[in-house]
């Protein structure tokens, strides 16, 4: 069955911190749902992350994501320096 949802909201993690977007409604078609779940908004309040503003979580984002691309990029520095290639995700072929 196809689910539409309506007032949703997409939660960013990063580290201990959590921002929320709003996104409103979404129509997800019924073969792309594997799991459907009820939050328990007690649980939710009893977490340990800290909310923060889109802006503040998003940058955070940007940041864990640069801070990652450049340890590839270093690792990748290294294994040339010894004379090995690693093949990029995006060049190998999906046979």
């Amino acid at each position: 069955a196809n689910l539409v949802l309506h007032q949703t909201v997409e939660r960013i993690h990063v580290g201990k911190k959590y921002g929320d977007i709003p996104r409103g409604i979404f129509v997800v078609r019924g073969e792309n749902v594997v799991l459907l779940g009820e939050i328990d908004l007690e649980k939710e309040s009893d977490t340990p992350l800290q909310q923060v503003s889109i802006e503040e979580i998003l940058e955070e984002q940007r940041v864990e994501l640069q801070a990652k691309q450049e340890s590839e990029k270093l690792k990748v520095q290294a294994l040339k320096e010894r004379g090995l290639s690693v093949p990029r995700a995006d060049t190998l072929d999906e046979y």
